[in-house]
């Protein structure tokens, strides 16, 4: 059959052949996309961008050096654009500005950014939330799905209602969790039938090895809490469940195992029951404290850790440090942590982890930090509250604070007492000659390199000499 033009499809086809010869269509052809378009034509003439129409602000330090890559701040600034010093040029767009905001470094890296660092930064509110029965609150969680190079470590934000059950359950993988608000009541038993029970408050510790069944419950007003588990690959949708393991296996199994009639398991939950509101727990703890002829945990295999009430590891003009490891917190063999406070301007001092990644969780405040992965390459990622950060073992980091308001983060590793090692102590404790010689330093730079380690340094730039 030959094929079918319109009018206009038609007249546009043979100028199209008279100017360029070209081969009869083969298939159909509307008004709406005549061949004419396909390639050059000088009919398709240039259309001005009008990009000199754009109108835009930059902020305070933008049009500064981009190696110094002073503090980018976008709130009420006018059309951000990716610019930073001579670097960049115009965006158009469409885009959504609120990025923009939250990631200034992003969109306009500082120049001292080179190369490929894969992606260390994650919004807990870009995950998607599982939602328990009943209000009774809900979890999402932080794995390799969003940081593919967070292989050692996942993370979960769970909440809790008041009378809120997380269901007896066990992991694989070992479990650490900080209180981030409200109170919990925790109950678990080890393999040797001892048992535990203790209320935690904001800002306290608990930690389960793999294996060890427990439940958790929101107390008056509920809780929130992060939970960091020993695999990246870690999914809350992968977790041994009470109500499943009942409802898995055969009614006659179960009579026999527990020596009860049949009519016994007529109301067990057909499915997982994961979070659910239940009877709130009583105010005497001491009521739920259940035990048998092995007793409670040793005090020295406590599963919980009030932090809370603990002081500061480590208190500095810029901010403090209160470190929790198994030197103090037997239990979690394989975890050390820090609760890190920055101050306005003040920068967690650039350093590495020798034997482990680093897992962040962002409490509060704006933050930014640049990581060197080796190899010229090195990228900065910007953090706000409720971000999850992930930086790979020996790749040097820092935080800084860029904002108005105190960061208060958490810094987790997979090692048996928390240590770093500090950019700033190594080349202040190595002889000045060669760090001179390496780095074409004056002297007297070299000289005021501090021979102790810093952890949080004041921000301020000192006036030049």
């Amino acid at each position: 059959m030959a094929p079918v033009y319109t009018l206009a499809g038609l007249l546009l086809g043979l100028a199209s052949f008279e100017r360029y010869a070209l081969a009869a269509p083969t298939g159909t052809a509307s008004a709406s996309s005549p061949k004419s378009l396909l390639g050059y034509n000088p009919d398709n003439a240039v259309i001005n961008g009008h990009t000199d129409d754009i109108q835009y602000e930059f902020a305070p330090g933008q049009t500064d050096s981009a190696n110094i890559a002073a503090i980018l701040d976008f709130n009420n600034v006018e059309n951000p654009q990716p610019i930073r010093g001579s670097k960049g040029g115009l965006d158009p767009g469409p885009r959504t500005e609120e990025y923009n905001v939250l990631n200034p470094d992003v969109l306009a890296p500082p120049g001292t950014d080179h190369g490929g660092v894969a992606n260390a930064q994650w919004p807990l509110g870009l995950s998607n939330n599982k939602l328990g029965l009943n209000r009774a609150g809900w979890s999402r969680q932080q794995n390799m799905d969003n940081i593919p190079s967070a292989t050692e470590m996942a993370g979960v934000d769970m909440r809790l209602e008041e009378g809120g059950y997380r269901e007896l359950h066990w992991h694989k993988a070992a479990e650490w969790s900080y209180v981030l608000n409200g109170s919990v009541r925790v109950q678990a038993m080890n393999e040797d039938g001892q048992t535990f029970v203790d209320d935690l408050n904001a800002g306290d510790v608990w930690f389960f090895p793999p294996g060890v069944p427990h439940s958790l419950q929101g107390l008056a007003g509920g809780v929130e809490f992060i939970l960091v588990f020993d695999d990246g690959s870690f999914s809350e949708d992968n977790t041994f469940l009470a109500s499943e393991t009942f409802a898995h296996n055969p009614l006659e199994v179960l009579s026999k195992n527990f020596a009860l009639p049949l009519s016994a398991w007529e109301n067990i939950p057909p499915q997982q029951l994961f979070i659910f509101p239940g009877t709130k727990a009583p105010t005497d703890i001491a009521e739920q404290n259940v035990t048998g002829s092995a007793g409670i945990v040793p005090l020295n295999d406590s599963y919980s850790y009030h932090l809370s009430k603990a002081p500061p590891t480590h208190e500095t003009a810029g901010g403090t440090v209160k470190i929790i490891d198994p030197t103090v917190f037997p239990i979690a063999s394989g975890f050390s942590a820090a609760i890190v406070t920055v101050k306005p301007g003040a920068i967690r001092e650039i350093h590495w982890h020798t034997t482990s990644d680093e897992w962040n969780f962002f409490l509060a405040g704006k933050a930014r930090i640049s990581i060197y992965a080796a190899v010229g390459n090195a990228r900065t990622f910007d953090y706000n509250a409720g971000d999850c950060g992930y930086i790979p073992k020996s790749m040097t980091h820092y935080v800084e604070n860029i904002g108005t308001e105190d960061v208060v983060f958490i810094e987790v590793l997979q090692a048996d007492h928390f240590s770093d090692i500090s950019l700033g102590q190594w080349v202040g404790l190595t002889p000045h000659q060669i760090v001179q010689d390496t780095l074409n330093l004056s002297d007297a730079t070299v000289s005021a390199f501090k021979k102790e380690k810093q952890y949080i340094v004041q921000g301020d730039i000192p006036n030049e000499s």
